[in-house]
C-alpha cells in the first residue's frame, strides 16, 4: 500500500475531501521521494504529485501511488491545484499548519477555490509516528554510519584538539561513510562546556581531566539518527564516575520501562527517578527522548508532558543527562523502537564509560 493511499483511508476521520502536502518532510514521507519544491494532492479517489521541471523527471521514475503533474510559470501549482479541487468536488482541504508560514495560508486562501482549509498536521504525523520496516531500515543504516565515525573519532581526540576540529570531523567521517547530510548541527562540548545540554561547539581545547559530550547523527535514505556519547579524556575522577553512572543506570530504566501502549510521561518518569534518588534530579531539565525520523525531532516522544500512549513501531532517543553548571555534563543517548512486548534499542556503540589515554 502506497502511503498516499494510507492518507486517503484517514480523510474520513478527519473530516476532509482531501489534503495538501507542502512541506518537505512530509513530502518525502508521502511520495517516498526528495525534492525542495512540490505539492501532494490526495483525495479518496486519486492522489497527484506536482513539481517543477527541476525535478518532473526524478519524480516520474520515482513516485508510484500518484499522477504526476508539472507547474510551470505560466501553470503554476495553484491552477493545477484548483482543477484537482473542482475534478474532485473538493471542499474542505486539509493542510499542514505545523509548517506552513501566515504568508502562505494567506496565499492559498486567496488563490484555492475550496470553501475552507483545515489544519491536518496530525493526520500525516500520526502516521509517521508507527515507522514501517523499510523506515527503520534507513535509520539504522543512519545508526552504523554514525557509530563509525565515533570510533574514529575516538582516536582523533586528545589534548590540544579543539571542540570545532571533533564536530568538523565527525561530520566527515560520516561523510566518508556514506551519510547523505548531518541530521543536524553537532554539539561537542567539553570540560565545563559539557554542562550545556545544547552547546556550540567552540574553540575551547581538550584538556585531561575533561569529559568530552558529542550530540550527532546522519542522514542515509531520508531518515536520521541520533547519538551521544560523553568520553574522559586522560581520567574521570570519582565524581566524574559517578555521574556518568547515574545517568547510564537512568537510561537503562527508561529503555527497559519503554513498550507500545505506555505514556510517554511514564518512560521518562521512570528514568528522572534514578537520578532525582541519586541527588541529581535538580540537574536533569529536559525529557527522557524525542520522536525521530525523517525529522530529527517529530511527533511525541518520551516527554515529562507526553501523556498519550506511545504507538508500537513508534522511533524514539533515550538520552538522559545530568548537567552541572561550573562543573561538567553526561548525556548518552541511544535510539529505540517500540514494540508491544518491550523495545530495540538500534544501537551498537558501547555505553560504559570509556576512558581515552
Amino acid at each position: 500500500m502506497s502511503r498516499f493511499h494510507k492518507i486517503a483511508e484517514k480523510l474520513d476521520a478527519f473530516g476532509l475531501d482531501a489534503m495538501m502536502v507542502t512541506s518537505e518532510p512530509n513530502r518525502l514521507y508521502a511520495a517516498q521521494f526528495h525534492s525542495t519544491a512540490g505539492t501532494a494532492v490526495i483525495t479518496r479517489e486519486k492522489s497527484y504529485f506536482i513539481t517543477d521541471c527541476r525535478y518532473i523527471e526524478a519524480a516520474g521514475k520515482h513516485v508510484t501511488g500518484a499522477e504526476i503533474r508539472q507547474s510551470t510559470t505560466q501553470v503554476p501549482a495553484e491552477t493545477i491545484v484548483n482543477e484537482i479541487l473542482k475534478a474532485h468536488d473538493v471542499e474542505k482541504l486539509g493542510f499542514e499548519e505545523q509548517y506552513a508560514t501566515v504568508a502562505e495560508y494567506n496565499g492559498w486562501k486567496d488563490k484555492l477555490t475550496c470553501r475552507e482549509l483545515v489544519p491536518a498536521t496530525k493526520l500525516i504525523m500520526e502516521l509517521r509516528g508507527a515507522k514501517e520496516p523499510g523506515e527503520i531500515d534507513c535509520m539504522v543504516a543512519a545508526q552504523r554510519i554514525a557509530e563509525k565515525a565515533l570510533k574514529d573519532a575516538l582516536d582523533f581526540i586528545k589534548p590540544g584538539v579543539t571542540e570545532k576540529e571533533i564536530s568538523a570531523y565527525l561530520q566527515y567521517r560520516m561523510l566518508c561513510h556514506g551519510a547523505e547530510k548531518m541530521s543536524f548541527e553537532p554539539i561537542v562540548v567539553s570540560g565545563v562546556n559539557s554542562s550545556m545540554p545544547h552547546g556550540v561547539p567552540s574553540d575551547k581545547k581538550v584538556e585531561a581531566g575533561d569529559f568530552v559530550t558529542m550530540d550527532f547523527g546522519c542522514v542515509y535514505g531520508g531518515y536520521c539518527s541520533d547519538m551521544t556519547r560523553t568520553v574522559a579524556v586522560g581520567y574521570a575522577t570519582e565524581e566524574m564516575e559517578k555521574v556518568y553512572g547515574t545517568v547510564l543506570a537512568a537510561q537503562k530504566a527508561g529503555i527497559a520501562a519503554a513498550r507500545a501502549g505506555v505514556t510517554g510521561k511514564s518512560i521518562h518518569e521512570t528514568a528522572a527517578k534514578v537520578i532525582a534518588d541519586a541527588g541529581y534530579g535538580e540537574y536533569f531539565g529536559h525529557g527522557f527522548g524525542h520522536g525521530v525520523g525523517v525529522e530529527i525531532h517529530e511527533g511525541a516522544g518520551a516527554s515529562p508532558t507526553n501523556d498519550k500512549p506511545l504507538p508500537a513501531g513508534a522511533v524514539i532517543s533515550a538520552e538522559p543527562g545530568i548537567y552541572i553548571p561550573g562543573k561538567f555534563g553526561v548525556r548518552i543517548e541511544d535510539v529505540i523502537v517500540l514494540q508491544e512486548d518491550g523495545c530495540i534499542d538500534i544501537m551498537k556503540a558501547p555505553r560504559d564509560l570509556i576512558v581515552l589515554k
